[in-house]
């Protein structure tokens, strides 16, 4: 017995000290000092409504709370924290989105991931399953396309999700409905999960995608979308532009260019639905990865002559969380690029955010597209993306 026990303990410690379970000690103290300045920097931000930035809905504050709640010690008392939530619960609808009228799919699958946080307290539940059906019913399935065509598995929009009912899907609100879906205890076997597959599928560069395989560069990345609006139904849209390749036996070909935050949205999607990991679509996306690796800019979004500020560094924070989170859904902390060489991607992502770190504890991104001019959203991304990085 006394022999097992030794055993036992030595199995026990290598886990523990293993590099797959987080970042090294030094990495890890930094990265903590780096929340708890931002998390300082967000009390002394947060609006007398218990808002960040409300001018985009709820969905900024529901980022901070999550990141708050994740805090080993930050509970749902803290006097921030229940601001936030009552502003949060306020903007509940009875349909059961969470939102103020706008990016309904956004802010309602965000506030989704921070209420699931606190899912025992009184009515909180119920809100959550409420606020699950209402995601499931914004995506594109069964309705009528804007221009009156029915959505059948054949649509380009079928199994993706937009900023609402309106216009088209793409994967960005696509990734995000699913993550507020994950986080709040929704079966992988869900249809909803099915059909999003279908959608984030034709967003790849890959031979599995029979629909538009042959309008995007063959590397396994993603682009944005399978329709540019709601009257360019399967004209593809990537952000990144067009780039010419060349395809075996056809010689130089226009596709869409693939990029950074889209592939990692679209890998960690493919993990959240429980997708076999030697599934071609998941080893085709880990292969781009692998050949793209680096937080020093979105990957795949190129400078342009004209434009003053450096494109590629548009989304950098959107890029970082999707980053970290897909590493933390693929469970390892160290990955081999294309070259052979290995990266603990945890101690890499603590380097550069704290060197991007503004001494008030701020984050903010100089490439203000998508809203990354906003400290609060941009150090609410870099909370979150670090959280992942440290978990144990």
């Amino acid at each position: 017995m006394k022999f097992l026990s030794t055993i036992l303990v030595a199995l026990m410690m290598l886990v523990i000290s293993s590099p797959l379970l987080a970042v090294d000690d030094a990495h890890f103290k930094q990265g903590d000092e780096a929340i708890k300045k931002a998390i300082a920097y967000l009390r002394a931000t947060q609006g007398a409504d218990g808002s960040w930035t409300p001018k985009a809905g709820p969905g900024i504050t529901a980022l901070v709370v999550r990141g708050m709640l994740d805090q080993p010690d930050i509970k749902a008392d803290d006097p921030a924290v229940k601001k936030a939530v009552a502003y949060i619960l306020s903007m509940v609808k009875e349909d059961g989105g969470i939102h103020d009228g706008k990016l309904e799919n956004y802010n309602t699958a965000i506030c989704l991931s921070a209420l699931a946080r606190i899912n025992d307290q009184p009515g909180v539940a119920e809100i959550i399953k409420k606020a699950q059906d209402y995601l499931r019913g914004l995506q594109w399935s069964d309705q009528v396309d804007p221009n009156g065509v029915k959505i059948t598995e054949a649509h380009p929009f079928y199994g993706g999700a937009g900023y609402g009912r309106e216009g088209r899907p793409d994967m960005s609100n696509t990734q995000i409905m699913l993550e507020g879906l994950y986080d709040s205890g929704l079966d992988c076997n869900d249809p909803a999960f099915k059909r999003a597959l279908v959608f984030i599928t034709r967003c790849q560069g890959t031979a599995v995608n029979k629909e538009f395989g042959d309008k995007i560069a063959p590397d396994g990345g993603f682009i944005y979308a399978t329709s540019q609006s709601r009257d360019k139904v399967g004209q593809l849209e990537s952000k990144a532009g067009m780039e010419t390749v060349d395809i075996p036996g056809q010689g130089q070909q226009n596709r869409m260019r693939t990029y950074g935050s889209m592939t990692y949205a679209g890998f960690k999607s493919y993990l959240y639905a429980q997708l076999d990991r030697n599934d071609p679509r998941v080893k085709d996306a880990l292969g781009w990865i692998t050949r793209h690796y680096t937080l020093d800019f979105n990957p795949g979004l190129q400078d342009k002559s004209d434009t003053p500020v450096d494109e590629r560094l548009q989304g950098h924070y959107y890029y970082f969380l999707t980053f970290s989170r897909a590493f933390d859904a693929w469970g390892q902390k160290q990955i081999t690029l294309a070259d052979g060489t290995k990266r603990d991607w945890g101690n890499d992502l603590v380097d550069k955010l704290a060197s991007l770190q503004k001494e008030d504890g701020s984050w903010v991104n100089s490439a203000d597209r998508w809203m990354e001019g906003d400290p609060n959203l941009t150090t609410a991304f870099a909370v979150l993306a670090l959280e992942h990085a440290l978990k144990k």
